[in-house]
């Protein structure tokens, strides 16, 4: 029941983007940058939504640090080839592609080894607690356990595809292959099977958002899972009804922001008319509404604007 009202909620946003709307360039890039931001956040990467968008755009960062802004521009590259190779169905599920996404995400940061499987033991800690909370597998098995979640993802491709991914979220998450990133490749994983689905639009298929602004369940969901250390076929039913709660709550979420963008901009369509402003304005008085800083650079980008526009273009 629950999957069913996933997919018809999928399947209605679907059918009103099916015509090209003025409002629906913004809508999807906030909607990367929140996914963006909620991912960063379960890893203690806090940046401001609009610093995640001028990642997106190109841009320079108002409030984030420069530490903080790379890891937000590495996920945003890995995200940004997840999206890419959902249009023409290109990615091939291997592990060269997986350590390729690796690599995308944290080749800022040499010391931690982007691109290759950790050399030596992993441990998740919980700062909270201060307790160690899952040991993954010896180093020496993570080959050939990546190389059997890989051909898992050519399997069951009959089931549905929020099942197929939850699964890959969790298997990747509990190999624990790198020395660091494995949350967000696990996250990146799971949005990358959703776009290679019929589930939709891709930009809206994630629950990266859901998951960062509910952390400590996410993470609850996972230990109890995992059970402290790696178990080749733990039980999945937790993590599973977990993530059908995710992606109901974030497709109804999506469907109002929907609505309220088709509202905002008719607002907007009659404050520019009032005021004689030019069409391309609309761009930043919609990220204005959203609470982003208007940023010059990306302003111009996305209302190909090039130098200084003579008066009244």
């Amino acid at each position: 029941m629950v999957l069913g009202e996933i997919h018809q909620m999928r399947k209605n946003l679907r059918n009103i983007l099916r015509t090209p709307r003025r409002w629906e360039g913004g809508l999807r890039r906030s909607a990367l940058a929140r996914n963006i931001r909620g991912s960063s956040s379960i890893e203690g990467y806090e940046v401001a939504e609009d610093d995640a968008a001028a990642a997106i755009d190109g841009d320079e960062p108002f409030s984030a640090d420069e530490k903080t802004f790379l890891e937000i521009q590495g996920y945003r590259q890995a995200l940004g080839y997840v999206l890419a190779m959902s249009e023409a169905g290109y990615a091939t599920f291997d592990t060269a592609e997986l350590r390729a996404m690796h690599y995308m995400m944290l080749s800022h940061d040499a010391g931690k080894s982007p691109g290759r499987y950790r050399k030596g033991p992993i441990y998740v800690h919980d700062e909270r607690t201060d307790q160690v909370v899952y040991e993954g597998p010896d180093y020496a098995d993570v080959p050939a356990l990546m190389e059997a979640l890989a051909a898992s993802l050519h399997v069951g491709l009959n089931s549905d595809p929020i099942i197929r991914s939850a699964m890959a979220h969790l298997n990747l998450v509990m190999i624990h292959p790198f020395l660091d990133g494995n949350g967000r490749m696990a996250r990146a994983l799971a949005t990358l099977v959703l776009t290679r689905s019929d589930i939709g639009e891709p930009e809206f298929c994630s629950i990266e958002e859901w998951l960062g602004a509910n952390t400590e369940d996410y993470y609850s969901a996972l230990a109890h899972t995992g059970h402290g250390s790696w178990q080749p076929r733990p039980d999945p039913h937790l993590w599973l009804t977990f993530n059908l709660r995710a992606h109901h709550m974030q497709a109804q979420t999506v469907a109002r922001r929907v609505d309220e963008a088709r509202q905002t901009w008719s607002e907007l369509d009659v404050l520019a008319q009032e005021h004689g402003l030019h069409e391309r304005t609309l761009d930043a008085m919609f990220d204005a509404v959203l609470g982003y800083r208007v940023r010059r650079g990306g302003y111009m980008k996305r209302t190909e604007v090039t130098g200084r526009q003579p008066p009244g273009t």
